[in-house]
């Protein structure tokens, strides 16, 4: 047999970046810090939907991003191109991009605080992430005042020296939501079996007791109350916790990591910070052994 051996993996140009910021184990201590701050700020349950999405049924950090982004960046175009000549728009699109960066700094804060978790890459990426954008933010309040008081290219320079940490600070939280997986539904590439598909045997499954199986390398929770039994996705949406390892409460059932709570019959959210319904299975008994197969969404 022949082996071949193609050398290493060539990088991508920001990766070595990346991966010194990651090891960079000197950032834990205030991260941490911080991270612990922000948990018990956000700890409120309307708070923390608000800021979470839950009542928008995704991350609200994302949507918010853009128009920071697009404000501050819209106004160095501007210094580049021209186009405005008596500054008064660019002089706007700052200020647009500071009040923004305000609900975008405390949903990206939220987010990361229930990411960082024993998570180091997370927690260090993050926190680097965070500075960035406060840098940012500061050059570009800081070229508003030279701009009102005619100090034109000081008011430039300034700006593009923001723009620059925008692009390293989208670079990190594309990152984060791409590579580490901080933001989108934790569901979604493995809903589960669409045909009926065997999940063990019925004895298995106690009353009143969440049981964690894997039907077709899907987790599945399964729970029996009497004689119903319920199904859903076992990895909770928000962050990927075992939902069998959460509480029962009622017709609802609590992840353990952040307090998230799911409809037992069809998964919904009934409390953040979770903004994406739990993947619910239809579920029979058939000869001892349980069945299930994903219950299809509602037209």
């Amino acid at each position: 047999m022949t082996t071949i051996d193609g050398g290493p993996r060539r990088k991508t140009p920001f990766e070595p970046l990346v991966d010194q910021i990651e090891a960079a184990d000197g950032l834990d201590g205030p991260a941490r810090a911080i991270a612990a701050r922000v948990r018990q700020a956000t700890a409120p349950t309307a708070l923390k939907e608000a800021l979470s999405g839950t009542w928008l049924g995704h991350a609200a950090h994302p949507l918010l991003t853009d128009v920071v982004v697009g404000s501050f960046l819209s106004t160095t175009l501007l210094d580049v191109l021209g186009g405005d000549d008596g500054g008064r728009a660019r002089r706007r699109l700052i200020g647009v991009g500071i009040l923004a960066s305000v609900p975008t700094a405390l949903t990206g804060a939220n987010d990361w605080g229930d990411s960082e978790y024993g998570n180091d890459p997370v927690r260090r990426v993050g926190l680097v992430h965070a500075a960035c954008n406060a840098g940012a933010l500061a050059l570009y309040a800081a070229s508003l005042p030279a701009r009102r008081n005619g100090h034109g290219l000081r008011g430039t320079v300034l700006g593009l020296g923001g723009a620059t940490l925008l692009g390293l600070s989208g670079y990190l939280g594309g990152h984060l939501s791409f590579a580490q997986g901080i933001g989108p539904d934790q569901t979604i590439y493995d809903a589960g079996p669409t045909d009926w598909t065997s999940a063990g045997d019925a004895v298995d499954v106690t009353d009143g007791r969440p049981a964690r199986v894997v039907v077709d390398d899907t987790p599945v929770l399964l729970l029996r109350d009497g004689d119903q039994l319920f199904a859903l996705h076992d990895r909770c949406s928000h962050r990927g916790c075992s939902l069998a390892d959460g509480t029962v409460d009622g017709d609802e059932i609590e992840c353990r990591c952040h307090g998230s709570r799911f409809a037992r019959a069809d998964g919904a959210v009934r409390r953040g910070p979770a903004s994406a319904p739990q993947p619910s299975f239809d579920v029979r008994e058939r000869d001892g052994t349980l069945e299930v197969r994903l219950r299809p969404l509602p037209s």
